[in-house]
């Protein structure tokens, strides 16, 4: 009843956006029969940078007066996030250069970024893990930590001696949520993938090219492997038991394909909130309409995230463009009724008032990430 009751508000509320947004167009903006493209111009940025927007989800391991004036020049946050995966790529496998690196980052910024820090979960099986885990947290929250990521790799990847995988709410993750908590931190989880890491091989889906270059991830080939469903319940499971542990689920909270059901986690679960980092095509596939009204109705559970990521050794500027480039489509597809192109696909953009805006860009990270803006700058 509950889904059924959501889904007639949503529907009303899409009915009064849809009147609402026909009456917003500036007529001064670009007709919406042409298609944007291309990094801000002048008027777009005033209007960007006037949100002070913040990048809760972003992967920088480099110190680069380049990518440092791109922050000047929008104004932007971020909040740098440390990730340990156990793949070919040498700056997550070494939880220690890693943190490193983004205190480093974060030093150099002028107080345009925070850090997430994460644990190594690889070392489930030691007898010290959690205490280890704890001491390594309590470091980095002394050195100005704001946050705690906890990665997919917990559900998808990592096993106990006996061989089962380990789920979010192992009790031996416990204590490590209570420390996050007693130390008023936010938990960040990217739990899971999209659904077409449970699916046959289809080149259609969105996340298809992703799975065919990263195997290690597509659990629909790996035996034995807990289901989608699974994880996202251990996962709710860690909410439950934890009711004042503040979680801001990544991607959407890996519900990217179902708003239906991410409504209904919005709604029984209050410590509870979601990026929009690399999901956003999601929301671009979905009805107009409907997007714009679940936007409203969830308008202080929604933060502006990318997943953008720069390493060591990468070309900075090519980075720096294609940021720029990503924050304007992003921007136009929310702030604007403009045409985009997505995929060949024409698709216009929501028109949010800015006071919604506002709180996606701005206010709901201040919100659910306490000490993100370094007031010392």
């Amino acid at each position: 009843m509950k889904a059924v009751a959501l889904s007639l508000v949503l529907l009303l509320i899409a009915g009064g956006c849809r009147k609402e947004t026909s009456t917003q167009k500036d007529p001064d903006t670009t007709p919406a029969s042409t298609q944007i493209q291309g990094t801000f111009n002048d008027h777009e940025l005033l209007q960007f940078t006037a949100l002070e927007p913040i990048d809760t989800h972003t992967h920088i391991y480099e110190s680069d007066p380049a990518f440092f004036a791109m922050l000047q020049k929008l104004h932007l946050h971020i909040l740098d996030i440390t990730v340990v995966a156990d793949n070919n790529n040498p700056e997550r496998k070494h939880l220690a250069k890693e943190s490193r690196d983004v205190f480093e980052v974060v030093d150099n910024s002028h107080g345009h970024a925070a850090v997430c820090t994460t644990f190594d979960a690889y070392r489930f099986n030691q007898r010290d893990f959690a205490a280890s885990a704890i001491h390594q947290l309590n470091q980095s929250f002394a050195q100005g930590a704001i946050a705690v990521k906890i990665w997919k790799n917990v559900g998808m990847e990592i096993k106990d001696t006996e061989g089962n995988y380990i789920l979010p709410d192992n009790p031996s993750l416990e204590p490590i949520y209570k420390d996050i908590v007693a130390h008023h931190k936010t938990l960040v989880t990217h739990i899971a993938d999209p659904n077409t890491a449970w699916l046959p091989p289809d080149a259609a889906a969105l996340d298809f090219s992703y799975f065919a270059n990263n195997p290690e991830w597509y659990m629909y080939k790996i035996p034995h492997s807990p289901s989608k469903e699974q994880i996202l319940r251990a996962r709710d499971h860690v909410l439950e038991a934890n009711p004042s542990l503040r979680m801001v689920g990544a991607h959407l909270g890996s519900m990217e394909a179902n708003f239906s059901q991410l409504a209904q986690h919005l709604d029984r679960y209050p410590n509870f909130a979601v990026d929009l980092a690399a999901r956003m095509p999601y929301l671009m596939m979905q009805p107009r309409a409907y997007m714009i009204a679940f936007i409203i109705r969830y308008q202080d559970r929604l933060i502006y995230g990318t997943d953008e990521s720069l390493y060591p050794h990468a070309d900075v500027q090519q980075l720096v463009t294609r940021s720029e480039e990503s924050y304007a489509r992003d921007w136009r597809f929310l702030a604007t009724n403009d045409m985009l192109d997505f995929r060949g696909r024409k698709v216009q953009g929501l028109a949010l008032p800015e006071p919604i805006l506002h709180k996606i860009y701005h206010d709901n990270a201040v919100h659910w990430f306490p000490g993100i803006l370094d007031k010392s700058h």
